[in-house]
């Protein structure tokens, strides 16, 4: 039986955020509208000002999204999706990146998940080799035109559903030494579902959580990684 890996990507692999630099394109070139950007502008500079949370710029980036997908074509998202992913794949975490690559070899069956619309994350995650990724999945109406719903919201929501689901429907996986790697508190329900969690350049409320769970902290700064 094959051993399992569950890893978070936005900012855990991916040093940033695709649904970030996918809504910041979508502005750029014109399929949002320009306005658009003053729905998380206050966020955003919140954030990197150290006077907010990253958790409440990234729901207004979601809110946004959702706010203005409706009637995009379908065709028009994958493709700057996919130059989205082009000029950034290579912008990821070494410690993440060999992570993965080692799992690999060592046979593990590797899976993605995160809050990012699934047609970038297969565009991001095939290069480096994933068996099988979860994403928000946008429901597809008349004209190949997004309705503005998400398909099996409730799932995605709680990524240890996704765990449930992977185990379910793949007998030939095993839980023994499971896997997860997440960066916020928001995947402390992946990391309680397997049995080797490492919380990675956590945010402060995961790893105090981390702490006192005795969990693997693992902090990567500039070209040195640590073992905490």
């Amino acid at each position: 039986m094959k051993k399992v890996a569950f890893f978070d990507i936005d900012g855990t692999v991916f040093r940033s955020s695709l649904l970030i630099q996918l809504v910041d394109r979508l502005i750029a070139d014109g399929v949002f509208p320009a306005e658009a950007a003053e729905q998380f502008e206050v966020e955003r500079q919140a954030w990197r000002s150290r006077e907010g949370k990253y958790e409440t710029y990234i729901q207004a980036v979601i809110d946004t999204f959702l706010a203005h997908i409706k009637g995009v074509h379908y065709g028009a998202l994958a493709d700057i999706g996919k130059e989205v992913v082009d000029q950034q794949s290579k912008y990821v975490y070494r410690y993440t990146r060999d992570l993965i690559s080692k799992l690999k070899e060592d046979g593990y069956f590797v899976v993605a998940i995160s809050q990012s619309p699934k047609t970038v994350l297969d565009e991001f995650c095939k290069q480096y080799g994933f068996d099988k990724v979860y994403g928000r999945i946008y429901e597809i109406g008349p004209q190949d035109c997004f309705t503005g719903e998400v398909l099996d919201e409730h799932l995605i929501q709680n990524k240890a559903n996704i765990v449930k689901r992977v185990f379910d429907r793949n007998p030939d996986l095993t839980r023994d030494d499971s896997i997860a790697v997440g960066d916020t508190e928001g995947d402390v329900p992946l990391l309680e579902s397997v049995t080797e969690q490492i919380c990675f350049n956590p945010n402060k409320h995961l790893y105090e959580y981390a702490k006192r769970s005795g969990w693997k902290v693992v902090v990567e700064r500039k070209d040195v990684v640590y073992h905490m």
